[in-house]
């Protein structure tokens, strides 16, 4: 019998290669297949990205001449965060809760407020307006239709209008109680599943902070030997990506809120504390967020006057100014920034397939993908210029 060629043998290269895009293609199946249930692992991952570097500096300290291990390392910051998130509740819940009492304070004055004179009042003050712009509107009370007093084009009465709303709103109340009941303990409900998560986030995030240096190594392995140094340099354009994306964006957002509650209490707004919150939070969502926080604190200012208004509008302009002129490029650097036409796109597009969440995690996933985009392209291009890269700032 024949001896088989040396060139009938299977190579082993090849043979390297449909093993690793077998074990990449079962991965990508089981995220798939499971792609319900990620939420929790991917905010977990964002955890840990973010307190890795503060991991990896505790455990260079040095306590009796032996460094301090990773897991005392993460004990230590969630100690400190949760120290953090108690001195919050303790010193800023009782504000936001006073800020929401006077809300509803200020609501049941006005309603209480709107006796018929004052209604007359109001009915007259918007006749004249309609008036003005040649609106033929008649806004009359019960005692001008009770005497017959003649009315130019449409008559209102304004106040039965009004008492027919306010009792409406209080039948459709006592119809709904059984509701109310049901959604406050579905609030209760939500309430203790959202500690939960957040407990077994952290855990997970403990776990993959733990053991990260294993997890590179071991993602690492599922990659050809022939390309670890195109690998190495591609994780390191990644890391620089996305840490200016993730830290970079929670950091200026921190202090976008900070300099928000500022101008708010040192112009004398109302609900400082809760709108300063609000803008924090939505500053977490570059552009679109910082626009839609924006609207209600110019609102609000424009309720105690036109100046007020504009002031605060040009102190959020001035604090964007800050953030695109000075922070982006100290805090992110050139290199981790990518162009606003990505970011809302980016943006859009996590909305429309994922929600709220999808546009939360549209930006980190768009700076993984462009930073590995720009990488294939100058590594199939590597004599061509690379001053204009999508990870680059255009201005």
């Amino acid at each position: 019998m024949p001896e088989p060629h040396e060139s009938d043998l299977p190579d082993p290269r090849r043979k390297r290669l449909v093993i690793l895009a077998g074990l990449w293609a079962a991965i990508a199946v089981v995220l798939v297949v499971f792609h319900s249930v990620l939420l929790p692992f991917a905010s977990a991952a964002l955890i840990a990205y973010l307190v890795h570097p503060l991991v990896t500096r505790l455990t260079r300290v040095r306590v009796r001449g032996h460094a301090v291990p990773r897991w005392a390392g993460i004990l230590l910051i969630y100690s400190l965060f949760f120290l953090v998130l108690y001195l919050f509740f303790i010193a800023m819940v009782p504000q936001l809760y006073g800020e929401l009492a006077r809300v509803s304070r200020e609501g049941v004055a006005f309603v209480n407020s709107l006796t018929p004179e004052r209604i007359h009042v109001l009915a007259d003050r918007v006749e004249e307006w309609l008036r003005a712009r040649g609106i033929p509107v008649a806004l009359a009370t019960p005692a001008e239709m009770r005497s017959g007093t003649p009315g130019v084009g449409l008559m209102l009465d304004m106040e039965k209008l009004i008492q027919d709303s306010a009792a409406q709103l209080r039948l459709l109340v006592s119809r709904h109680l059984g509701d109310i009941v049901t959604l406050s303990r579905g609030i209760i409900t939500s309430v203790v599943t959202g500690v939960f998560m957040m407990f077994f986030i952290l855990m997970v995030a403990a776990f993959l902070s733990i053991d990260a240096h294993a997890i590179v190594a071991y993602v690492t392995s599922l990659l050809p030997a022939e390309y670890g140094t195109d690998s190495q340099r591609l994780l390191e354009r990644i890391d620089r990506s996305l840490s200016g994306v993730v830290r970079g964006q929670v950091t200026i957002c921190l202090v976008n809120g900070a300099l928000t509650f500022i101008g708010l209490l040192l112009f004398g707004v109302k609900f400082a504390f809760l709108l300063a919150s609000v803008a924090t939070v939505f500053s977490l969502i570059p552009i679109f967020g910082t626009i839609l926080s924006s609207v209600p604190i110019v609102l609000i200012a424009l309720a105690d006057g036109f100046q007020k208004g504009v002031i605060i509008l040009v102190w959020i302009i001035g604090i964007h100014a800050l953030e695109a002129y000075f922070l982006n490029p100290k805090i992110m650097g050139s290199a981790a920034r990518i162009h606003p036409v990505i970011v809302a796109f980016s943006l859009i597009g996590g909305e429309k397939m994922f929600g709220l969440v999808g546009a939360l995690f549209a930006v980190p996933v768009a700076s993984i993908l462009v930073a590995c985009f720009d990488y294939a392209r100058l590594k199939a291009q590597p004599t061509q210029p690379s001053a204009i890269e999508l990870s680059g700032a255009i201005d």
